[in-house]
């Protein structure tokens, strides 16, 4: 039975590291330009980027997963865009979390970058430099040093959110061991594998919290 149970986890934290993974690595770009837009000089975009950050912040991410996985269903003529299967529910799920963490995401990177005395940019210009040459010499990686703290709390988060995919039946770790509880594998009523996927949680996190800890000693030459 043990072994049948960590089988089935084992899956689920497979299809949650997925889940991680893409938002990662897309949520991470996407929210440095859409920090870009927050900082624009042109109203529109920078009144447009902010009303969608403010409209993702404050409304919850269980309430965006239905929208986008229910709703276009409702009002395409074409039907539900995503497709059937696990494949269509990990599409909306991921699309959703990318959307969300961006925006969280964003917001970051706006403080790390304004948080850089504007006199540093000054002295780039004085030296000769480009604007380009100067955010990515000299803004950007001042930038990177100050807000490894709050983006690590926030991937940690992350971490921990993509068990609200669950709610449109995608089957991350928290689905695999709930299922336990309802006849899953010919067992029923076991509660304890439920329980036992915070271990995955705990040993995931701590794993990231020593990777972060370690990149802030790298970074510590910036001080």
């Amino acid at each position: 039975m043990f072994m049948t149970v960590i089988g089935a986890l084992n899956e689920g934290f497979l299809q949650t590291m997925r889940l991680f993974s893409i938002t990662l690595v897309c949520a991470l770009p996407l929210g440095l330009v859409i920090s870009f837009g927050s900082m624009s000089r042109f109203f529109p975009l920078r009144g447009l980027t902010r009303t969608l950050v403010w409209v993702i912040r404050g409304t919850p991410l269980m309430l965006q997963l239905y929208i986008l996985f229910f709703v276009p269903g409702y009002i395409l003529p074409g039907g539900n865009p995503w497709p059937s299967g696990e494949s269509g529910r990990f599409m909306a799920a991921a699309v959703a979390f990318v959307i969300n963490y961006s925006c969280y995401f964003s917001e970051i990177f706006r403080g790390g970058i304004q948080s850089v005395p504007i006199g540093q940019q000054e002295a780039g210009l004085v030296l000769g430099m480009t604007r380009t040459q100067i955010f990515f010499r000299v803004t950007l990686l001042q930038m990177v040093k100050r807000i490894i703290p709050p983006l690590s709390n926030e991937i940690i988060t992350l971490v921990k959110d993509t068990s609200l995919a669950r709610i449109i039946s995608l089957q991350e770790v928290i689905w695999a061991g709930y299922a336990f509880m309802k006849g899953s594998h010919g067992y029923s009523g076991l509660v304890w594998p439920l329980f036992f996927t915070g271990v995955y949680y705990l040993v995931f996190n701590g794993a990231l919290t020593l990777l972060f800890g370690w990149v802030e000693r790298k970074l510590e030459f910036f001080r």
